[in-house]
């Protein structure tokens, strides 16, 4: 089946082009390249994750994975205008001393289909420029491959222990898509640093089509993969979409890394009891406020490295 380039965009309902840039630059063409499906896709719902800001521990994007399975790729978008080789740099492989191979960062789409339905999985790192663009093509293919609806997944740091269940955050574009037990919130404004995956959502959702967002809160103190937050993602992700994702060894992995983690804590006086402080902290089952959870999350930027501020010492990492 042919891939072929679409054309230039038409402005659509909700798909506006921001109008400063309408002044200074002509209408481009778009950022993908689509393979047509050969027939009608069922009830298709697009899910997402991107690796970078969001995705604490590489949860939400090892779930994303894993729902994507051996789908076969429906689009590609053009790496070269979303991506600052400098700070995502393509891999080489020297081969005997030969520059054999360039592996380079690219975002696509994957087609699953799952119990009867279509999933279109959207993932890759995170796109550093021309998000507001690429908010417009999206929406567009959304549009052409008939997507009812939008499903964000990540994962982000937080004040909570790792002792208990994790908690999923749960966001919604309009009242009546969330099943009753799944909370949503925080309550109030949380102005954080957007992630290209929101901006994404906002105008998915601005051109009509419902969206909802799954958010895995993970330990802070977890330097490396956290598995329980990918299994609480796949399972708020199936329950929504009616569909049931295999764990595999997942649960295995979640056991051995909780066994880890417990004895990394039991060994240091410190964050035992940093950890004990945690419990008592989440006894109440409550959602976080808007500005613990801004303060978590600025608390795991001055952690990164470059930051200048040292912070708690990982642990369970590899």
């Amino acid at each position: 089946m042919p891939v072929h380039l679409p054309p230039a965009r038409t402005k659509r309902e909700g798909a506006e082009r921001p109008a400063e840039s309408l002044r200074h630059y002509p209408w481009p063409m778009a950022l993908y390249r689509l393979t047509e499906p050969p027939e009608p896709l069922v009830a298709p719902a697009l899910v997402a994750a991107f690796d970078g800001w969001v995705d604490a521990s590489g949860a939400s994007t090892a779930a994303a994975s894993i729902i994507a399975g051996d789908g076969e790729t429906i689009a590609i978008f053009d790496p070269d205008a979303l991506y600052d080789y400098r700070s995502r740099r393509p891999v080489l492989d020297i081969v005997d001393g030969i520059p054999n191979d360039l592996i380079w960062p690219g975002l696509a789409v994957k087609r699953v289909r799952h119990e009867g339905r279509d999933l279109l999985v959207l993932t890759g790192p995170e796109p550093d420029f021309r998000w507001r663009e690429l908010g417009v093509d999206i929406l567009d293919m959304c549009l052409r491959l008939g997507v009812v609806e939008w499903m964000s997944l990540g994962a982000i740091p937080a004040a909570v222990p790792h002792t208990r269940p994790v908690r999923i955050l749960a966001t919604a574009s309009k009242p009546g898509l969330l099943h009753e037990d799944e909370q949503q919130g925080p309550g109030g404004l949380l102005r954080v640093p957007a992630a290209a995956l929101s901006t994404l959502e906002v105008a998915v959702s601005g051109g009509g089509i419902p969206a909802v967002g799954f958010y895995a809160q993970v330990p802070h103190y977890v330097g490396g993969p956290y598995v329980e937050a990918t299994i609480a993602l796949l399972e708020h992700a199936g329950r929504h979409l009616g569909v049931t994702f295999s764990l595999g060894s997942l649960p295995d992995e979640a056991t051995a890394e909780r066994q880890r983690l417990d004895q990394a804590v039991a060994t240091d006086e410190d964050s035992r009891t940093y950890v004990e402080r945690l419990e008592r902290m989440v006894g109440d089952e409550r959602i976080p406020s808007g500005d613990e959870i801004a303060a978590e999350i600025e608390r795991f930027l001055r952690a990164q490295p470059g930051s200048g501020e040292g912070g708690r010492t990982p642990l369970g990492g590899p």
